[in-house]
């Protein structure tokens, strides 16, 4: 007969306590029972004793130990995934307190690819600020396409950038915000900005900034100019970083494609123009990331509305 309910959550309340919980995570993380004391600041024994209450409470071993130290069994890593859910849920508690208690006050922590670090995400921001000023952003570079993991660590609230469905996994939620559209852009020194019209052919012996080779989206750039022109630019240089890429831009001796979003806002008050180019048809999906089953604190939903308000903007002035 399946145990009654109450008398499971009678159980449960007696014999797993947050603190056991606690030491479990420290102890997984550095494999060591002796290591985790220290980083708890409690004696050895009182680490081996949670552990131990912990598995006579859930009749598993929870832990393999060796001379080399301990590693999760599966029960263990089962108790550490339900353990990190629980802790979170608790601390979206009070991130939702502090929200109602101090009249709309919050943090969000958004990781975002580099190049919507100089387009979407300043602008995000700076109407957050003017609509729902005690909100906090706590803004951080991550590449969504090889990082998701950090949502499902609790380490961000959310991811933006070009990433999809097939490259995360069941348990993310994934919600486009608008198409970005490419532009091939040079500095208003360029003799190539003074054109009305301009062919991908001809800029093919000017000095190009590329993103580095093996970068999904320079791929895609690549392979239009190639089936366009029949063959690839003169790279002058290969960078990760849109901010330098911009800068050279702006000395006039360079060209590039960049992110219609980035050019809108990044470029803004530099001396940097589109190039009429009229065979650069690329437009690349971005995205919102959260994690599924996750309640989004009330921050995090006005954060991701006002995404949602800049977004339409930037569709319905394309």
């Amino acid at each position: 007969m399946p145990p009654n309910s109450k008398d499971t959550d009678s159980h449960i309340g007696r014999r797993l306590k947050l603190r056991d919980l606690q030491i479990l995570a420290s102890v997984a993380q550095h494999g060591s029972m002796a290591k985790a004391a220290a980083q708890l600041s409690t004696a050895q024994p009182t680490v081996s004793q949670a552990i131990a209450d912990l598995e006579e409470a859930v009749g598993v071993r929870l832990f393999d130990r060796s001379t080399q130290g301990v590693v999760p069994t599966v029960y263990g890593e089962i108790l550490l995934k339900r353990g990190a859910e629980a802790f979170d849920a608790l601390k979206q508690g009070m991130r939702d307190i502090e929200f109602h208690a101090t009249s709309g006050a919050g943090d969000v922590w958004v990781g975002c690819m580099e190049a919507l670090l100089h387009g979407l995400l300043p602008a995000v921001i700076q109407r957050l600020a003017q609509r729902h000023p005690k909100i906090i952003v706590h803004a951080t570079e991550v590449n969504p396409s090889e990082n998701v993991h950090v949502l499902s660590e609790r380490k961000l609230d959310l991811l933006i950038g070009r990433s999809t469905r097939a490259q995360g996994d069941d348990d993310l939620n994934s919600e486009t915000l608008f198409e970005d559209a490419f532009t091939v852009v040079a500095g208003e020194k360029n003799p190539w900005a003074r054109r009305r019209k301009v062919a991908l052919a001809d800029l093919m012996d000017e000095g190009w900034l590329y993103g580095e080779p093996g970068n999904a989206t320079q791929a895609r750039i690549s392979e239009i100019i190639l089936a366009k022109t029949g063959r690839l630019p003169r790279v002058a240089m290969y960078t990760t970083s849109m901010n330098l890429r911009l800068a050279l831009l702006a000395s006039g001796n360079y060209i590039s494609c960049i992110p219609g979003s980035v050019y809108r806002y990044g470029a803004a008050g530099r001396p940097i123009k589109e190039l009429p180019v009229v065979d650069m048809a690329l437009k690349l999906p971005v995205a919102i990331l959260t994690l599924k089953n996750r309640t989004l604190n009330p921050a995090v939903k006005i954060f991701i509305d006002t995404a949602r308000d800049v977004a339409k903007t930037m569709q319905a002035d394309a």
